[in-house]
């Protein structure tokens, strides 16, 4: 009998892609709209160079003080997305006057989903 197996090698398994997309759908769903609130004062936020938790000379705010602030792991927004529903030239977008749907579909073609 000549080799043996004396040697083994492990490697890190990424998780399917759908367990990977489900969860970055919940935190998107999930995600809170903050401020930017500046620790000392400045107007422009800039990295320090540190090892701490919080590298930054600023701290992201929740506008209620009712709401948690969000977690490390936590998506976050600062503006809220227009509405692709009403034409908008600066944007350019056209909206969604006059175009068809589909009343029976649960899809993006739906009703209910288009505005």
């Amino acid at each position: 009998m000549s080799g043996s197996c004396a040697l083994k090698t492990c490697w890190m398994k990424l998780p399917d892609f759908r367990v990977i997309s489900n969860n970055l759908k919940d935190r998107f769903d999930g995600a809170s709209r903050v401020k930017i609130g500046s620790n000392i004062g400045n107007a422009r936020p800039k990295a320090r160079k540190t090892k701490k938790k919080n590298r930054y000379d600023f701290e992201l705010l929740t506008p209620n003080d009712d709401y948690k602030p969000p977690g490390r792991k936590d998506l976050v927004y600062i503006e809220r997305s227009p509405t692709f529903c009403e034409k908008d030239p600066k944007l350019g977008t056209q909206g969604t006057k006059g175009r068809e749907c589909n009343e029976t579909s649960i899809g993006v073609d739906g009703c209910d989903i288009m505005c």
